[in-house]
This record gives structure tokens, sequence and C-alpha cells, in this order.
């Protein structure tokens, strides 16, 4: 079974200036800077890569590109969830064999399973042979992935962890409780520290793709039980965790590489460019540590 533990990068997935095209020479340079950073991998094509608004061809491109650009350096995540299981599975399908490490599975947003029919969704991508990393997230998918069924699904071998993003510190707890040998990630940047205090190995990181260095030591820092040296660096960047969530994930992180000159500020709608408030904030904060 892979072992995933450290910061993993969320990856936005870079557009030309109009949108219409992935611009894979950003995606590759961005990769291998995260790479010279520190990040233990990357995931691309998650929520913060844009995935819904990805044909799929180049969603699985950017996923081989992300395959490329690491050559070997560290581990790739590849998102490949989905809400309909079908679809799930033939993403999955289609990255086996490329050299993913894993596959990022979201809960199956909008049709709202029920419990066993998330257990049978989450089996049968699991089933194919690859790793999968459980991905709660009730905020976007309006529906928990109860413990019950996590419990059952880690008996699964191919199931290797699960990345808590409900903003909850007490559901690691509960998770570490139930499943001791399950692998658990933080979702949240601001969350990181406290969720590694009760047992999580790391993070699923979207500021990371701003400060990849410096989360990447906030994470070592914690997993060595230097807890007063990482909340040092949790206290620094703890403003960026809560600036790059002022607007829909991804629109302040993309608007910040933008400013910091890794990318073209594009997206492809229903998201946008941030309100001149929110690009104010973002630029402030970007400045007042200095990245820009």
């Amino acid at each position: 079974m892979v072992q995933l533990k450290g910061v993993y990068s969320a990856l936005v997935t870079p557009f030309s200036k109009d949108g219409t095209k992935v611009d894979y020479g950003a995606l590759r340079d961005l990769i291998r800077w995260q790479i010279a950073e520190g990040v233990a991998g990357v995931v691309p094509v998650g929520t913060t890569g844009e995935s819904p608004t990805l044909n799929e061809a180049d969603h699985l491109k950017v996923i081989e590109a992300a395959v490329e650009a690491v050559n070997g350096k560290a581990q790739v995540i590849a998102g490949t969830g989905a809400n309909s299981t079908e679809e799930a599975l033939r993403l999955t399908r289609e990255v086996i064999g490329i050299g993913v490490d894993a596959t990022l599975q979201v809960t199956p947003y909008y049709n709202k399973p029920n419990a066993e029919g998330l257990y049978r969704h989450f089996s049968a991508v699991a089933d194919l042979g690859v790793p999968v990393v459980l991905y709660n997230i009730p905020g976007r998918s309006a529906r928990e992935i109860p413990l019950p069924v996590v419990a059952r699904l880690a008996k699964h071998p191919n199931v290797c962890a699960i990345k808590e993003a409900a903003g909850s510190v007490d559901r690691v707890s509960a998770v570490k409780h139930l499943c001791p040998d399950l692998t658990v990630l933080s979702g949240d940047d601001g969350l990181t520290l406290p969720m590694m205090a009760v047992g999580a190995a790391g993070v699923i990181s979207v500021c990371s793709n701003v400060i990849p260095k410096e989360m990447s030591e906030l994470v070592r820092l914690a997993s060595e039980g230097d807890f007063a040296g990482a909340l040092k660096l949790h206290r620094r960047y703890y403003g960026l965790f809560g600036t790059m969530f002022c607007d829909t994930n991804p629109i302040p992180v993309k608007a910040a590489l933008a400013m910091m000159g890794k990318i073209e500020l594009s997206y492809r709608l229903p998201l946008c460019e941030p309100d001149e408030a929110n690009t104010g904030r973002i630029r402030a904060c970007l400045a007042d540590l200095g990245l820009i």
C-alpha cells in the first residue's frame, strides 16, 4: 500500500489568457517549482484544478502532464472522482499504468447517495486496483461520508487514505479512533496543524500552490513533534489561509499565482476573476508576506 505523508499541492490548472486552452507549459513550470520547494506530491484535476470545466481529454492530459513533470521526484494523486460511478471508473481506468500513485475520489455530489450507495461507489473504484484517497467535503458535495462507511471502506486493501475537508478536527480524531491504520490528510490549510496534532499525516493543500516551501516546513515540523515551531509558521501564514478562501476556490489562489507571475489570470465560467475588494485583499496579503 502506498504511504502518503507531507504536503500535496492541490494544483490549479493554468489556462491561456482567453481560457480556451490549458497552458501546459505553465503547468509543468508550476509543478517543477513545487517539487524544488519540497512538496511530497501534487494533486492534479481536483476541485482546485477546475475539474468540472475540463473536458475528459484535457482532464486526462493534465494528469499525464503532471506525471511527466514530476518525473518520479514526488507522488501524484490524480483527481478522477465524479458523482457518476461509471464516470469515476472510466477516468480511473484511464490513469492506471501512467505512473500515478493514487487517485482522489470525491464524495458524489448533488445526487446525495445513501450510506450503502457511497460504500458501493468507493468500493467499485477501489476494486480497480489503484490506491484510493477518499475525499470527504460535505460543503461541496452536500453529503458527508458517514464514519461507519469510512470504517467499512478502510478494510478494503486499496483504500489508503481519506482527505478530511469537513472543517472538523474532532472528525479526524473519530476517524483515527475507528481506523487507526487509515492515513488522514487535512483538506483545510488552516486546520493542518490541529489535525496533525490528533493524527493527520499531512495536508492536500491549496495554499501550497503559493507557499510550497513554507507549508512543507510547517508539516515537517509537526510530523517531528515540534509543534511550537510549526505554530510559528501557522501564525505567520494564518492570514493567507483565510485570504485564499475569501472567494470560491480556486478563484483567490489563481489570482495570487497570477500576481506572482506564475500563471495567466484566467478561469472558465462559471468561475471568474475576484471583485475589486477581494483582489485588493489578495494583493495586500501577498505583499505583507513578501510574496510579491
